[in-house]
């Protein structure tokens, strides 16, 4: 297993931090990250996902036009031969009052997890080892239970 991801800022949104601090936090806990930047198309993540073998993408989006930029992306994955996991997280609405509509909308276009803009890095590395059967490395295991 490569442990490889793929991560990018979606559609028009320009919102870089978030994918930086996301690249930092999975390159510690192991992983290969491919970061694509921000203002990334559809196609860019799939040709990405399949020239490195990645075995999750995960999708960022901050400027709350995440269900727009998303219509599709499953479809174009399938289409490119990509078997991965996908993630999506950020401020994926206008106005996201109502979190659990907006989870609810995109596990319908077919993401695996959905992640608020609050959500700690920690947690989604977590919820990849999990989703991938990774098992932690033995020094994180150690901290953990101290």
């Amino acid at each position: 297993m490569s442990n490889t991801v793929v991560l990018g800022v979606i559609g028009s949104d320009a919102h870089v931090v978030g994918i930086t601090i996301l690249e930092q936090a999975f390159r510690t806990a192991g992983f290969n990250v491919v970061n694509l930047g921000v203002q990334t198309s559809q196609e860019e993540f799939a040709e990405a996902a399949r020239a490195h073998d990645a075995e999750a993408v995960l999708v960022s989006s901050l400027y709350g036009h995440a269900k727009q930029d998303c219509q599709g992306f499953h479809d174009v994955l399938e289409a490119a031969d990509v078997d991965a996991v996908t993630y999506i997280g950020g401020n994926l609405a206008v106005g996201q009052d109502d979190w659990e509509r907006t989870r609810e909308t995109f596990e319908a276009l077919g993401f695996d997890r959905v992640f608020d803009s609050e959500t700690d890095p920690e947690e989604a590395i977590a919820a990849l080892r999990r989703d991938l059967r990774i098992t932690p490395p033995e020094t994180e295991r150690v901290a953990a239970n101290t």
